[in-house]
């Protein structure tokens, strides 16, 4: 796992598949997202070695329900204490209770599916003790206020997190960047893809500085406009 500071508050946690992130305000932290099976211990050595303890991490935000999100959350939440919070619609897919709803692929994305699945762990994703749900509109004590953004098509209760204070947006795999070149996408391997470019348009309205994908590289500096030119051409 690779370890990339974007913001002094901002670290990028990059798995072989996928991608957490880490917000630091003063000594308490929050995990968004928490990448795939086996990823916990490598989550609470990343913790440690930016100076602070496992414990510190008081809440982990799954985007949605994919195991290359959730994989780690309940191995890192037995370790740190953390609670871990989806949107309500993700919440039986989250805790186990039931197989998440597969994408409608595309015939160009098949080929995209088969390789990463053949680079995440094998085995059933641990799943949390306690499980808090959230839904749009919701603001968390993050970042001076995290707005919780309900943002459907990627999966059905897909959720984006945005910081108005310091103008940063996580948005999960509803957006994404091109590992070729960095150019700025709508996500792929949807469940809905009609339901996720409007969604598309819904983050791309946001007064984003920062934004921060499930895949590819963040954009950090003028999000919003990088944004809107993808939804313009949607």
């Amino acid at each position: 796992m690779d370890v990339i500071e974007l913001l002094p508050r901002l670290h990028l946690l990059r798995f072989p598949v996928g991608q957490a992130y880490l917000w630091r305000d003063e000594a308490e932290l929050t995990l968004i997202d928490a990448g795939p099976i086996g990823a916990g211990d490598e989550i609470a050595g990343a913790v440690t070695a930016l100076g602070h303890a496992p414990g510190d991490v008081r809440r982990i935000v799954l985007t949605h329900f994919h195991e290359d999100h959730v994989g780690g959350a309940g191995e890192f939440a037995a370790l740190s204490g953390a609670e871990v919070l989806a949107h309500h619609l993700e919440a039986q897919f989250v805790r186990g209770e039931l197989p998440g709803p597969p994408p409608r692929f595309e015939e160009w994305e098949l080929p995209i599916h088969a390789a990463a699945l053949r680079q995440l762990p094998k085995g059933r994703p641990v799943p949390p003790a306690a499980l808090t749900t959230v839904s749009e509109g919701d603001v968390l004590d993050v970042g001076g206020g995290a707005r919780v953004l309900h943002v459907p098509g990627h999966t059905d209760g897909s959720i984006a997190l945005f910081l108005p204070e310091h103008g940063v947006l996580f948005t999960g795999d509803s957006v994404a960047a091109s590992p070729v070149d960095g150019t700025v996408m709508p996500g792929v391997l949807n469940l809905d893809r009609a339901q996720l470019l409007v969604s598309l348009g819904t983050l791309a309205a946001l007064d984003a500085e920062v934004a921060c994908f499930g895949h590819g590289d963040p954009v950090v500096g003028g999000a919003a406009a990088a944004l809107r030119r993808v939804a313009s051409t949607r």
